[in-house]
C-alpha cells in the first residue's frame, strides 16, 4: 500500500482478467504503473441522451469500482453538453439533437441508478460526479480551432459508421465531427491518467490521448471494456435507441422478468459483466440447468439494485406467472378517464415512448389478462382491465369516476 494506494498484484490481475477487452497503449506497461503505487486519476463518460442507465453501462462502473477500492481517484462524468450534439458512434443516421431541457431531466436521477454500483459517500476516498458543460461551455471559437488543428478530416473519415454512410449516399453532418473534439477534450480538462469505455468508444477516446499529449505532453491509458452481445447475433444485447435494455432502476419484477427472457447463451458473459461474482463461482453455477442459472443470474441483479428480499419476491412472482399461468400479487396500477388511448396510458405508466409502445401493440404484445389482444394503436379505453404487456409485464387499469 503506498499513499493509500494497494498494489496488490492479485486484485490488480483478476480486475486486468474481467471484462477488459483491450488496454492501450499496452496492458503490461498499465500493470507496471498499477504496481508502482501511483494514484491514477479514472474516469467513465456517459451521455445524457436517455433517463436511464442500463447493464451495458455498468460493465465500466463496477470495475471503476474496484479501482476505486484499490485507493485510485474515479470520476463519473455525465456527458450534459455532448448529449447536445449527439455521439455518432455505431449511428447509421446523425442522433437528433437534444435539448438542454431534455438534457437536464435525463440527467436528475442518474446518481441514485450509479450509487448503487459505486460508492460516492466513502469518508476517505468517494467517487466524484462532474458535467463537462462546467469547461465545453466556455471554449471560445479561438479553442475550438486549436483543438481541431490535432485532427485531419481524413482521420475523421476512418470511422466506419462515416465510411458505411458515405457509400450508402447518407449525409455526414460537420457538427459530428465535433463530438470526438469535445470527449477528448475532457480529459484535458480532468488532467485524467485513463479513461475507460466500450470498444465502440475507442475512436472518441483516442483522441482525448491525442489532446492529453499535445497540451500536457503525457500519456493516457484506455481501457475498453467488452460489450454485451449475443454470441450467437453479435447484436448488442443492451440497446437504448432500440427500447431493447434492463435499466439500473427498473422493478425488481421487471428487472427479474427481463433477465429470465434473455437468451440461454448470454447468461455467462451477463455474469462476467454485470455481476462481482467469482469468476470460478461462476463456471459452477453454469453447470446447473440453464433456466436455474439464469435465475441465480436475475437474483443477483435484482439484489444488487434493490435487496434480497426484493430479489426473492420478484423470483416468486415470476415463477407464479411464468410457471403457474398466473400474475404477480403486486402489479402496477393507474387511473385514466374513459376515452383515454392505450397508446397514451401505457406510454405514461411503463415510461416508454409512444413509438415502443406502438410498436408492442403493433406486434400483438398487448392483450387484457385471459382477454383478447390489442390490436389497434387508436383503441381507446372504456372499463376497468388488467393488461399484459410484452412477456412479464402487467398495468391493471382502472376508471376515474369524476368527468374530466
Amino acid at each position: 500500500m503506498a499513499d493509500g494506494v494497494s498494489t496488490d498484484e492479485q486484485k490488480i490481475d483478476e480486475l486486468l482478467s474481467r471484462s477488459i477487452a483491450e488496454v492501450l497503449p499496452t496492458k503490461k506497461d498499465f500493470k507496471e504503473l498499477l504496481l508502482s503505487g501511483k494514484r491514477l486519476r479514472f474516469y467513465i463518460g456517459t451521455d445524457a441522451t436517455g433517463p436511464q442507465l442500463h447493464l451495458g453501462h455498468s460493465t465500466n462502473y463496477l470495475i471503476l469500482e474496484k479501482f476505486r477500492q484499490l485507493g485510485h481517484e474515479i470520476i463519473i462524468l455525465f456527458g450534459d453538453y455532448t448529449a447536445l450534439i449527439g455521439d455518432p458512434t455505431d449511428k447509421e443516421a446523425a442522433r437528433v439533437q437534444q435539448t438542454p431541457e431534455q438534457v437536464a431531466g435525463h440527467i436528475r436521477d442518474w446518481k441514485s441508478q450509479v450509487e448503487k454500483i459505486v460508492n460516492f459517500t466513502d469518508p476517505i476516498n468517494p467517487a466524484k460526479i462532474l458535467q463537462n458543460s462546467e469547461w465545453l461551455s466556455k471554449l471560445s471559437f479561438e479553442n475550438l480551432i486549436d483543438i481541431a488543428s490535432n485532427f485531419t478530416v481524413q482521420h475523421m473519415l476512418e470511422r466506419d459508421m462515416f465510411e458505411k454512410r458515405i457509400n450508402t449516399g447518407k449525409p455526414v453532418y460537420l457538427h459530428e465531427f465535433f463530438y470526438p473534439l469535445m470527449q477528448g477534450y475532457d480529459s484535458v480538462a480532468m488532467d485524467v491518467d485513463v479513461e475507460m469505455g466500450g470498444t465502440d468508444q475507442t475512436f472518441n477516446m483516442l483522441a482525448g490521448r491525442i489532446l492529453q499529449k499535445r497540451y500536457y505532453n503525457k500519456e493516457k491509458f484506455i481501457i475498453s471494456t467488452t460489450l454485451l452481445a449475443n454470441p450467437a447475433t453479435g447484436k448488442k444485447l443492451m440497446s437504448k435507441s432500440e427500447g431493447n435494455y434492463i435499466a439500473l432502476n427498473d422493478t425488481p419484477q421487471d428487472m427479474f422478468g427481463k433477465t429470465m427472457a434473455l437468451p440461454d447463451g448470454v447468461v455467462r458473459q451477463m455474469f462476467i459483466d454485470t455481476t462481482n461474482v467469482p469468476l470460478a463461482e461462476i463456471e459452477k453455477i453454469l453447470e446447473e440447468h440453464p433456466k436455474k442459472a439464469k435465475m441465480r443470474l436475475a437474483r443477483e441483479l435484482v439484489t444488487m439494485y434493490h435487496s434480497a428480499d426484493a430479489a426473492q419476491k420478484a423470483q416468486d412472482d415470476w415463477q407464479n406467472t411464468f410457471s403457474e399461468g398466473g400474475v404477480p400479487d403486486e402489479v402496477p396500477e393507474v387511473f385514466v378517464f374513459s376515452g383515454t388511448k392505450y397508446l397514451e396510458t401505457l406510454a405514461d405508466a411503463l415510461h416508454e415512448s409512444k413509438s415502443e409502445i406502438r410498436r408492442l401493440i403493433d406486434a400483438g404484445a398487448v392483450s387484457e389478462v385471459g382477454g383478447e389482444k390489442v390490436t389497434d394503436v387508436d383503441a381507446v379505453i372504456t372499463r376497468p382491465q388488467s393488461l399484459r404487456i410484452g412477456k412479464h409485464r402487467f398495468l391493471n387499469i382502472f376508471l376515474n369516476i369524476t368527468s374530466k
